[in-house]
């Protein structure tokens, strides 16, 4: 048997937009390999970056014009019946905005309800116990859940709904997409401790996707940092974070707290900020990181990069060839 859980091989989507037709990459190349076993896996980066439709491509929402990605060794936008109703009660998803998840005039419960019954396939006489239990498992009640609408919840109480919806299932892997953003910063210590606390008890896996380093250094086992489409850098959170090899990762921790501050000095008068065009960008023959990199090189502007490994850690730059 495999131990791999989620395999992404060489996915690519393509998106076409205004009146000529532009055509770019949002998700261009990427591969991404994760062990069946707890882990929470984090994809950072800034707005624009790519990380919701590499998030809506593993989910199956969205097809990859190239390349495939496998849950334990299955191709999942080849599923059908009863293996894709397998697939989604493995793999659940958390959302950005928990009032956008549920419908404002439909009461909560149901949805926990449907989740349980046509999902889960949960026996009815067991239905309500379950809920109760998983309810419980996020700090709420049946009690304060039943017979409400999503507006007489707050932003962090109907996020945890969210959550426990997730956990009906009793899945493997929850796709977490900035599942914080829209909270108050005392909220988001309570929802990613919840995540680490699944990962450690449930035995559940995670991908986070954020733009949040703090969060993602606090709670993450390993981060893949994207860029234009790209993965510019991915491995061991605490190898990353703080080691930085990519110019890129260097020049986004310069934008938050970092666990270890003492490389900023090193890099921060070489990185410099420029803006670009981020449709250049996209379409840069080489390295789409070269307009703003302080180490371009020739090769950088002509060349895509491979990826390199680097003590464990994977870069996809040209300044680690040797």
């Amino acid at each position: 048997m495999s131990n791999t859980l989620l395999e992404v091989k060489n996915v690519v989507k393509i998106f076409r937009y205004g009146l000529f037709g532009f055509e770019f990459r949002a998700v261009d190349e990427v591969s991404l390999s994760l062990e069946d076993k707890p882990f929470i896996f984090t994809v950072a980066g800034e707005s624009g970056s790519g990380k919701t439709t590499l998030a809506r491509i593993i989910l199956g929402v969205h097809v990859p014009e190239y390349g495939e990605v496998l849950y334990r060794g299955r191709d999942i936008h080849r599923l059908k019946g009863e293996d894709l109703v397998w697939f989604r009660k493995e793999v659940q998803a958390v959302f950005q905005d928990p009032y956008a998840t549920f419908n404002p005039l439909k009461k909560v419960y149901s949805y926990l309800y449907e989740t349980a019954k046509n999902v889960a396939r949960i026996n009815e006489s067991e239905i309500e116990n379950h809920i109760e239990e998983v309810l419980k498992r996020v700090g709420l009640s049946l009690e304060k859940v039943k017979g409400k609408y999503p507006s007489e919840f707050s932003g962090g109480e109907l996020q945890r709904v969210s959550i426990a919806r997730a956990l009906i299932t009793k899945p493997r892997l929850i796709l977490a997409d900035e599942p914080v953003s829209m909270l108050d910063a005392s909220l988001r210590v309570t929802i990613v401790n919840l995540f680490k606390e699944f990962r450690d008890d449930l035995k559940i896996s995670f991908i986070y996707i954020t733009h949040d380093l703090s969060t993602a250094y606090y709670i993450s086992d390993y981060v893949a940092i994207m860029y234009r489409g790209w993965v510019v850098e991915q491995g061991p959170v605490d190898k990353v974070f703080i080691e930085p090899l990519h110019p890129y990762t260097q020049t986004l921790l310069l934008s938050a707290p970092v666990p270890d501050p003492r490389w900023k000095e090193k890099w921060l008068k070489a990185i410099k900020l420029t803006a670009t065009i981020e449709e250049k960008e996209f379409l840069a023959r080489g390295c789409k990181y070269v307009a703003r990199c302080p180490h371009a090189m020739k090769k950088c502007f002509e060349q895509v990069p491979p990826e390199f490994t680097v003590n464990g850690v994977k870069v996809k730059c040209w300044l680690y060839e040797r």
